[in-house]
């Protein structure tokens, strides 16, 4: 139980570490693209438009790296399940559900992110120009 309660602690801090890093590399790929962003809404682009350009790349990564880790994650869950003495059949549906999860946490963060880069008044953004 003790061991139940560390693991759901540690997991719960991992996830929160990794939306404060991708927020973070957000928020710089969002700052190198300033002007950009800024003369696309001059131009007349809506903020749905900034959104969809600033997260495209990010779901791409995020959804590459969920394919990749499931049949690391099957196969090393296999092997560890295999040790005890009543264990269950993993299923492919909870690595796909945990995909999914993982994939909405990361657009949540994304699209957050991206909304205060895109509500921003491009007059800002161009003025220092």
């Amino acid at each position: 139980m003790k061991l139940g309660a560390l693991v759901t602690a540690a997991t719960g801090l991992a996830v929160i570490i990794a939306c404060l890093g991708l927020s973070g590399l957000v928020s710089f790929s969002a700052n190198q693209r300033t002007k950009e962003i800024g003369i696309r809404k001059v131009m007349g682009a809506s903020a749905r438009q900034v959104v969809s350009l600033l997260s495209r790349d990010f779901v791409k990564l995020v959804g590459l790296a969920t394919v990749l880790s499931l049949p690391i994650a099957y196969y090393a869950l296999s092997i560890w399940i295999t040790n005890f003495a009543y264990h269950i059949e993993l299923s492919w549906v909870i690595f796909i559900v945990a995909g999914l999860c993982t994939l909405s946490v990361a657009m949540i963060t994304v699209i957050l992110q991206s909304l205060r880069v895109a509500l921003a008044r491009p007059t800002e953004s161009l003025r220092a120009e």
